[in-house]
């Protein structure tokens, strides 16, 4: 009951602090009053990429943009409303839709440099859904004011930072049939023996941070392009991370299919050279660096709020 009271009441404030402010009107152009608080209705295409412990380029390794591989690209989608007061700062809820891939056989032509990432021939997708809560700030109506005599800027570049929450779910294809990793311990998660690897969950938190550029088509339509980057808690968004674990363990807590696609997918060295052999404790990833994922989208938003002049 205390958790609902307090909700409506939240509501009730907000709802009197909007109807405050909608009550006082300044001009947004020669042509239409610009409410302080306006809202943006909106939705976004684009694509999503990631950056995990499998794939990336030549070497050992990078960080960002250095080791990414643009041919695991995906499609992502979203919706999204914005509170947005006087132009210069908004409140977002959004809800993001797409897919993230990475495969250490894209390593193929440069193998011979890539210190057995490319051996390793391991392989994920995963679905992504994420919804976050975010603040954008636009500089230039931060630091310039704007009335009836000065035409506000189509366009305005702004810094947008956040929270979010995101659900996925890693898969690898074995005998053409997408099989969950997680369920399978594959660097032993939840095994007495390793008692320091315990299962991750597949839902998190995110850190999203972005730039991005808005163009006002009309008083009530607009464009953006943005980029976003997502700082994860979390190593696991591609199911690699630490070590391999001894592969004899799998029988004492699996059976059936399940045992079998733990032995066949935490390992799979074997499929590029059927005499390797891998000991317990051998580097399958490394979890000095969390997994990370961005977009960048073009989005197109509805403004409700903004009313004509009347003449």
């Amino acid at each position: 009951m205390k958790k609902i009271r307090l909700a409506t009441g939240l509501i009730l404030v907000m709802a009197a602090l909007t109807q405050k402010a909608t009550a006082q009107y300044y001009f947004y152009d020669n042509n239409y009053y610009d409410n302080p608080i306006v809202f943006e209705l909106g939705g976004s295409v684009g694509i999503m990429n990631c950056l995990t412990d499998l794939g990336g380029k030549k070497g050992i390794g990078k960080k960002f943009i250095k080791d990414l591989n643009f041919g695991n690209t995906q499609f992502a989608g979203g919706l999204y409303v914005n509170v947005i007061y006087k132009n210069a700062v908004a409140l977002r809820l959004e809800g993001t839709f797409g897919q993230v891939k990475a495969y250490d056989s894209i390593l193929k032509k440069v193998k011979t440099s890539t210190f057995g990432r490319y051996e390793r021939n391991l392989s994920f997708r995963s679905n992504v859904t994420e919804f976050m809560a975010a603040m954008e700030i636009h500089p230039l109506y931060i630091f310039k004011k704007y009335d009836e005599n000065t035409e506000a800027p189509r366009f305005s570049p702004y810094a947008m930072f956040g929270v979010g929450f995101f659900s996925f779910n890693p898969q690898a294809k074995l005998l053409n049939k997408w099989v969950d990793l997680q369920p399978l311990s594959t660097e032993g998660q939840g095994f007495t023996e390793y008692p320091k690897s315990k299962p991750y969950s597949l839902q998190q938190i995110s850190i999203p941070v972005g730039v991005g550029v808005k163009y006002e088509l009309s008083p009530m339509l607009n464009v953006r392009a943005e980029y976003v980057y997502r700082i994860l808690n979390t190593d696991y968004l591609d199911d690699v991370s630490t070590t391999y674990v001894d592969p004899t363990l799998y029988s004492n807590y699996f059976t059936g299919t399940k045992l079998t696609n733990a032995l066949l997918l935490n390992d799979r060295q074997y499929e590029l050279d059927p005499t390797h052999i891998t000991s317990a404790g051998d580097q399958r990833g490394n979890s000095k660096n969390n997994d990370a994922y961005f977009t960048f989208n073009v989005k197109v938003g509805l403004i409700l709020g903004r009313e004509k002049v009347r003449r």
